[in-house]
């Protein structure tokens, strides 16, 4: 076989994330024959079917558009095959690639994944790379293979984890570094220069998709433990607790490592106007919450509308 070129790519991704690889390759003059997402799905108020934002890169580009519900289906699977990509470019597609689709390319499936990997291996490695207390994170470009996120690793880049960095922020951050190490991992690959390495699993750790009711606070765990929480799980799925029976969301806040000499979840100061709150180990400041039915406020402009009495305990 000659030396490949690489020339055919079919791009599969789906959210926003994705976008700046698939804009960069277009950017570069790559040759995306084909762009696979997933269906439209309804979005907003009024539930209408709303394109996804590959979709709308895609369209905007005239590029051939392709949605299945899976890859397992064999017409699917022909459809693909007909496109005779020489490569897949896969940036979080949120479909699962059988080997039967991995074997289509003529030279395999290049993945761009928002973690150092082996670490966070899954669906959310953004926000668990910050639940996590991580001091720094990454993108990793690998060759896909039949697991989950198992494949040689190919060639990484890292960031560091700031203490206001948000899953928003990072996810925005990680996104466009994951275009550029795209484009030079092709470039790497056309020169031959770059050679797979395997994962040690020794090293894995997996970073599962999020529920809604993981951003329920525990305030027995620590002020930074929270302050790792609440930033991970911004802006979706939002960590939150209760207030006079009401769900109140925690934007933003500040860990301290003053004494909590009061239970858990209690009310302590309203310091600098912030609403001070005991935790398991330290005091976490509430810098701006949002009470249901409400909009978000700083933790001053909430204290005006909502008076609290220091001893009010926050929790179901």
């Amino acid at each position: 076989m000659d030396s490949p070129d690489y020339s055919r790519l079919v791009f599969m991704g789906t959210p926003g994330f994705a976008v700046p690889s698939l804009k960069k390759l277009l950017e570069n003059n790559e040759r995306v024959i084909a762009v696979f997402t997933q269906p439209d799905r309804p979005k907003g108020r009024g539930q209408r079917l709303a394109p996804s934002p590959v979709k709308e890169t895609a369209l905007a580009h005239g590029l051939p558009i392709v949605q299945p519900t899976t890859l397992r289906d064999p017409v699917m699977r022909e459809s693909l095959s007909a496109y005779r990509p020489d490569l897949l470019i896969v940036v979080a597609y949120g479909l699962i690639l059988p080997q039967a689709v991995l074997d289509i390319p003529a030279w395999g499936s290049i993945n761009v994944h928002a973690s150092l990997l082996p670490k966070f291996r899954g669906a959310a490695p953004i926000q668990w790379a910050l639940i996590s207390g991580e001091k720094e994170t990454g993108i990793t470009t690998m060759r896909l293979d039949a697991g989950l996120d198992t494949g040689d690793l190919l060639l990484q880049e890292t960031t560091p984890i700031s203490t206001t960095d948000t899953a928003q922020t990072l996810h925005d951050r990680l996104a466009d570094l994951g275009a550029e190490l795209l484009v030079k991992t092709l470039q790497s690959l056309r020169a031959g220069t770059l050679q797979a390495q395997p994962q040690d699993p020794e090293q894995a750790s997996f970073a599962p998709p999020l529920k809604k009711s993981q951003g329920q606070i525990d305030w027995r765990l620590s002020a930074q433990e929270l302050d790792f929480l609440i930033r991970g799980l911004t802006p979706w799925p939002r960590a939150f607790t209760f207030l006079q029976g009401k769900r109140l969301i925690l934007h933003r806040a500040q860990p301290l490592e003053r004494r909590a000499p009061g239970e858990p979840g209690t009310i302590g100061s309203f310091e600098n106007a912030q609403i001070q709150v005991f935790t398991g180990r330290g005091t976490l400041s509430l810098l701006e919450v949002q009470l249901e039915g409400h909009r978000r406020l700083n933790s001053q402009d909430f204290l005006i509308g909502f008076p609290l009495r220091a001893g009010e305990k926050l929790g179901p």
